[in-house]
Parts: C-alpha cells; sequence; structure tokens
C-alpha cells in the first residue's frame, strides 16, 4: 500500500552525488553513527553493497572519545548531515530563504505543527522546534535530489520525519524497533505516523502488534517484519579458548533502567555468595552507573564485577570471545543485536520474556529466558549454566544456529533491500 504525496522536489541540483545510477534513498536517524545502535551502520553498508547510493541525514553529532571510532564509523561522521550541527547563522539564513522562496512549504508546516497537540502549550513549543528541524531537513533533502525518506525508530526522529513529510510533500517510511515509542503512543503520535507514512517495517512480530494496536485495521497491510541481523563472518565462536578455571559472565547494554543491571547484580551477588568462582563484566555507560558502583562496594564485588564502560565494536567482540555466559536482565527492550552476536559467537545466554526476545531466543531450545525482574529466577538459570558446561555448549551451538536461520545480517539486508523495491519502485529509480 503506496500513498502517492505531491512532491515539491525540483532536479537535483550541485550538491547531488555525481553517480546518480544507483537507485537513491535518504536515511534520518536519532543519533548516528552511534556506539549503542551500529546496526544502522551495519544496514547501511549492506544496502550499499548491494547497489544503493544513500544519503545519511542524524538529528544529533554522536559524542565519541577521541580514538574511539573505526575508520568506517569515522567516514560516516565525516559524510552524515547532522541537523542540530548547523551552524545558528547557517539555520537563520536557511529558514529565512525557505520562507522567501518556498512559502506554501512553511504554511504546510506551520499547519502540521499546530496540529499535531492542539491546546497543549508545551507540546506545541515542541513541534515548533522539530518543525524547524524538518525545514532544515527537508531543505538538504531538495538538493539532494531525494524522493524518500526512510525513518528509524517512531519516537521524536520520526515527528521530524512526519512533519518533513508533511511541510515538503516528500514520502516517507519508518523503521520501529520499541519499546520508547509504545510507552506513550499519543505523546509519540505512533498511530499518525503510521497512517501517514508509505510503508512501516517492524524488527519483530511482537513490533508488529503493537503498530497493530494503535493503527486503523486499513493500515495494517503497509506493516513488515524485516528482521535485523549480525554479521555472522564477524562474529564466529572462539574454539581456542580454555574454559575452565573461572567462569565468565558478560553483559553488554547501556547503563539505564531498562536494562534491569540491578537485578543481574543482585542474582549474581547470590551466586557469588554460594561459593561459585565467578567474574562478571559489564560493557556499557550511563546514568545507572554510580548506584551500580555503589551496590557493587555495599556487597564487596569490587574483585568480581568489572565496569567496562563504552566500548567500540571491536573491542566489544574481542570481550564477547572471552565470556562463558551471556546474560541481559532487561525489563525492556526492542529485540537486541547484543544478544544476536553473543549467540552468534556461541556463548549461551540468559535473558527474559520481554518484547521481541522470545522470538530470537527459544527457552530451552536456544538459550533460557526468565521473568523479568525475578533475581531468583535469574540466579536460578545462571547456577543451572555455571553447573552444567555441556549445557552451555549444546546452547551455544543452538543459539549461533537460530541467528543463522533468521537474524543472518547479508540475508535480512537483501529481504530489505527486496522490500524497499518493492513498495518504492519510483523513489528508487536511478535519476
Amino acid at each position: 500500500m503506496i500513498n502517492h504525496l505531491p512532491s515539491t522536489l525540483p532536479t537535483p541540483t550541485e550538491d547531488a552525488p555525481a553517480d546518480s545510477r544507483q537507485p537513491r534513498l535518504a536515511y534520518l536517524l536519532s543519533s548516528y553513527p552511534a556506539i549503542s545502535h551500529t546496526f544502522f551502520l551495519n544496514e547501511i553498508t549492506e544496502l550499499r553493497k548491494l547497489g544503493f547510493s544513500i544519503d545519511v541525514a542524524s538529528i544529533n553529532k554522536p559524542a565519541w572519545p577521541p580514538g574511539m571510532p573505526s575508520l568506517q564509523e569515522a567516514s560516516a561522521l565525516e559524510t552524515t548531515f547532522y541537523v542540530k550541527d548547523v551552524k545558528p547563522a547557517r539555520v537563520l539564513y536557511t529558514l529565512l530563504k525557505i520562507v522567501f522562496v518556498h512559502p506554501r512549504v512553511v504554511v504546510r508546516g506551520l499547519r502540521a505543527a499546530l496540529q499535531l497537540d492542539g491546546w497543549n502549550l508545551p507540546a506545541t513549543a515542541y513541534a515548533l522546534f522539530y518543525l524547524a528541524e524538518a525545514l532544515l531537513l527537508g531543505d538538504w533533502l531538495r538538493r539532494r535530489g531525494q524522493q524518500h525518506l526512510h525513518v528509524h525508530f517512531g519516537g521524536p526522529v520520526a515527528t521530524v520525519g512526519m512533519l518533513t513529510s508533511l511541510t515538503w510533500g516528500i514520502p516517507y517510511s519508518l523503521m520501529i524497533h520499541g519499546p520508547e515509542e509504545f510507552y506513550d503512543v499519543d505523546k509519540s503520535y505512533l498511530g499518525r505516523k503510521v497512517a501517514r507514512a508509505t510503508f512501516v517495517l517492524c524488527i519483530s512480530d511482537y513490533c508488529r502488534s503493537q503498530a497493530m494496536k494503535v493503527s486503523d485495521p486499513a493500515h495494517w497491510a503497509k506493516l513488515h517484519v524485516v528482521r535485523l541481523g549480525v554479521d555472522l563472518h564477524l562474529f564466529t565462536p572462539d574454539l581456542a579458548r580454555d574454559r575452565s578455571g573461572t567462569v565468565e559472565l558478560i553483559c553488554v547494554g547501556r547503563l539505564v533502567p531498562d536494562k534491569g543491571h540491578l537485578v543481574l547484580l543482585r542474582a549474581f551477588s547470590r551466586l557469588v555468595s554460594s561459593g561459585y568462582d565467578l567474574r562478571l563484566r559489564l560493557i556499557g555507560d550511563g546514568a545507572e552507573r554510580r548506584g551500580l558502583e555503589s551496590f557493587i562496594a555495599r556487597e564487596g564485588l569490587e574483585g568480581s564485577v568489572i565496569l567496562e564502560g563504552s566500548l567500540n565494536h571491536e573491542a566489544t567482540r574481542r570481550k564477547l570471545s572471552q565470556a562463558d555466559i551471556f546474560v541481559l536482565a532487561s525489563f525492556a527492550e526492542g529485540l537486541p543485536i547484543a544478544l544476536m552476536e553473543a549467540m552468534a559467537m556461541e556463548i549461551p545466554c540468559v535473558s527474559t520474556f520481554v518484547a521481541g526476545i522470545p522470538e530470537l531466543i527459544r527457552d530451552g531450545l536456544d538459550g533460557l529466558l526468565v521473568p523479568a525482574s525475578s533475581e531468583t529466577a535469574l540466579s536460578a538459570a545462571l547456577e543451572r549454566l555455571i553447573c552444567d558446561p555441556a549445557l552451555r555448549h549444546t546452547f551455544g551451538r543452538a543459539g549461533r544456529r537460530r541467528v543463522q536461520d533468521l537474524y543472518d545480517l547479508r540475508a535480512n539486508a537483501r529481504l530489505l533491500a527486496e522490500k524497499l523495491h518493492e513498495e518504492l519502485p519510483g523513489a528508487l529509480a536511478p535519476v
């Protein structure tokens, strides 16, 4: 189902890429290339290998510690258009130019922004800020000669994408991940975003069900499941590692409440108190770090728990190769790439019955799942794997097969490319 929208795009200008023979597409992301969202970079890279010419815009420029980005990430930082990184004088000049050259665009944009929340003044103020970003983004798309905008996530970044579409008449599509956009669907305008979108991709069946819940059934046909994936040539098992001695647990995820790190630490503390020789490595950073450090000190776990902070992709992969068990105690998720990466490396996984995770890990077949928030169940599941190396091996092998079957990056990128060609034959035609 495709909505045919009037386009205000002129022919490409001097800003358009020199090679116009490839099918072209613009991506809009919240932060790119971000440490915690490397799958964006992987997806775009694979689509480019499949012949797509992709321009990337990001609302925010990610903060990378010096020396941390890889060459590929550094290249992405150089070639991405950062909406909030535009100099104030340039912002003012561009907005004034749009007002005088494209007054109808501005009128459509104001109407769309003011209709988002009516008389809710704080929300309307935010909408006007999003409109300013949409005007800048639309002007960039126009200069690049782009005819379709593809947006990852359904929150504020998609609000900018929707306003860009309503303002400039440029069709857009969504890739919905969850869980943030599902918390307050009215505040995120999720139903309206689905209705306006040309099509909507969902990373899991669970994600699609949440989009269906807020959408008119007339729009359900535009909701498609296209799964994420990991590079199975990069994430391979380390068969040479000595698995005797201290059992190493690892968790990769931002230190935020959603990830359930405190429940994990409480479960881990029980196991250490029971006499098991264990080490827990937490990779990631965030607002919860100080509270976790206090718990570690209070429980005397300084020698057993290592807070690694944020690591780049290659450093994280090296740490994973040393792990015996991967654990993620999340309260809320989309579908974690970190779990897929661990499974691809034949590391047995323990996680929770949350969102799309049971689509990745079938409890008792590909790993172990426990109720979110239950430190008792989490401790028992970890103890089961700690005490049974043969079971760890079985789940490790089964986990990699599961990823090979459903979450292979290259296979899923081909499926995504096919879906883009199917849904957008006109927009993707070479200019």
